[in-house]
Parts: C-alpha cells; structure tokens; sequence
C-alpha cells in the first residue's frame, strides 16, 4: 500500500517482538522507513540520538514500567513525537504515559488510523513547538528590556523602543538585537544620556569591529 504522505522516519519500540514486526509491517505499508526496532531501555536512547527518527511509536508490552521507560528514555533523547501503540484501551496507561511526555496514543487500527494519527500528531507537534519558540522570543525580548531598563533608566516602552529602532537602522530581527543584548554583543555604556522628556537620548551601541586597528595620538 502507498499513499501521497509525507516520508517518515519511524523509530518503532516495544518489549515484544511480535509487537515490533507488527507495527513495522503497518508502517512500511504506509510508505513509511523503520529505521529501528528496539526491545530494550538501555538501547534505545543511543538509537534515537544517532537516527534522529521523524517520529517514535512505542508499544504496551508485557510490562507497563518497561513500556513508560521506553517512552521517557525516547523524550529525553528525541526532538520528535512519541505515540503510544496499544492492543486496547488503557486508561492508567495512557494518564501514566501522559506525565513522561507521550504526544498521543492511538488503539490498534487500520493502516489507515494509523496515517491519521501520524497526521495528527506531527501537525501538533510543530505547532507546539512554534508556540514554545514564540515564547522563548518573548521571553528573550522581555529580559532584554528589563537589561535596557536597569542600565539606561528608562521604562518599558523606551526600553522597547530602542530594541525597535536599532533591529530597524541594523537590518536585524528584533529577536537576534534582544538576544545580542543579553550576550552582551551590544555594549552599554556607564553613564548613558537620558531624555526625560519622553524618549531616550541613549542609543544601542554596536560593538566595536576589531579588525580595524587604533588611531596613534
């Protein structure tokens, strides 16, 4: 069976073996590469970290503990999604599941189900992902205003402004001006002028091009 899909990379893990040739058999129907198949906790971290796999579907075995090691291990070690495989509906196991950073489940099905829920997840998982990004660039954009603040005493809005203005004069997304702030790439003068009446006089001073070499007296 082919289908028009995106090709995925599937990590597939699973205390049983049958399991394992089970799921492998659905996914390479579905147009899909297993690129590994593991029975074991302490392998499949390594696996993970070196196929780099588009998505992990990890199996109930015989033992739930083995299966919710599975899941943890491939979390911590992956930058993609994990999806629980089950024979049935499992409750206890899917809450469980839930705490260790599983990003769906689905009950054994049709190849067909089984897209669906391939769809479904890698579409969630890139908007969550998009969400975190945009708030670690609020957070970087909040942390360098407070820097601006401190150092130029100015408010939120004035602190905001000159983050503004200088991504605007530079070329630079305001995102990569905050962050040059917090590393310090953009340095602050001591004793910077400040205009009382509403704006700042102070100006985001670039750093200095060290290739040019210094003026005799």
């Amino acid at each position: 069976m082919t289908t028009d899909h995106h090709h995925l990379r599937v990590l597939i893990a699973n205390e049983r073996e049958d399991r394992i040739a089970l799921v492998t058999t659905l996914v390479s129907g579905l147009g899909h590469t297993v690129i590994a198949g593991s029975t074991h906790v302490v392998e499949v971290g390594a696996l993970t970290s070196a196929e780099h796999p588009d998505v992990a579907l990890v199996g109930l075995g015989t033992s739930s503990s083995h299966a919710l090691e599975l899941i943890e291990r491939i979390v911590r070690e992956a930058e993609c999604p994990v999806i629980a495989v089950l024979e049935g509906h499992d409750a206890d196991f899917v809450d469980e599941a839930a705490k260790r950073g599983v990003f769906a489940y689905i009950v054994d099905g049709s190849p067909e189900q089984l897209q669906s829920a391939l769809d479904i997840t890698l579409r969630r998982f890139a908007e969550y992902h998009n969400l975190q990004g945009a708030f670690g660039r609020r957070a970087q954009t909040e942390r360098a205003k407070g820097i601006l603040m401190e150092r130029y005493q100015v408010d939120e809005r004035q602190a905001f402004a000159m983050l503004r203005d200088h991504a605007r004069h530079s070329g630079q997304k305001l995102v990569h001006v905050a962050q040059a702030v917090l590393d310090g790439h953009l340095l602050l003068p001591a004793n910077p002028g400040v205009d009382r009446d509403g704006g700042s006089g102070a100006r985001l001073a670039s750093a200095p091009d060290e290739s040019t070499p210094e003026r005799g007296p």
